[in-house]
Order: structure tokens, then C-alpha cells, then sequence
């Protein structure tokens, strides 16, 4: 069974009339309710957060490095 990925618009006929747009204050009220609902990370989580994504990108360009460094010397060898 085929699953129709077009979306919902493509199967629409052509002479429906559009959704009426959300008015600017109500959008904003929604936005407000949705960051209301948001758990906010502390300044504790933030810094060990942040330590962990910086060491694991120090790592990452550790491997990436030396991978680089590898496959320069090879190519060197074979083609140099």
C-alpha cells in the first residue's frame, strides 16, 4: 500500500475556500502558553550542558584530525 505524502492541500479541490488566519494577538497568546509549559534549564544544567557539547566537539575534531592525517599519509605514500 502507497502512502500519499502530498499533504493535506493536494487533495483539496481547487474551489474550497482557505482556513482564516490566526489573528496576531491570539498568535501571540499561544506562543506565551506554549513557553509557559517550557521546563527552563538551570544555570547548573546550562554549564554542564554546555562542558559536554564542547568536549565532545574537541573530541570529534580530535578523530576528524587524525583521520585527515591518516588518509593524507596514505595518499602520499601511494600516489606521492
Amino acid at each position: 500500500m502507497a502512502i500519499d505524502t502530498r499533504g493535506e492541500t493536494a487533495d483539496k479541490p481547487s474551489g474550497e475556500k482557505k482556513t482564516k488566519r490566526t489573528s496576531p494577538a491570539l498568535f501571540y497568546r499561544q506562543v506565551v502558553a506554549e513557553l509557559r509549559k517550557v521546563i527552563w534549564p538551570t544555570r547548573k544544567d546550562l554549564i554542564s550542558y554546555t562542558i559536554i557539547v564542547l568536549v565532545f566537539v574537541l573530541i570529534m575534531v580530535g578523530i576528524v584530525s587524525a583521520l585527515d592525517a591518516l588518509f593524507t599519509e596514505g595518499v602520499l605514500r601511494i600516489f606521492g
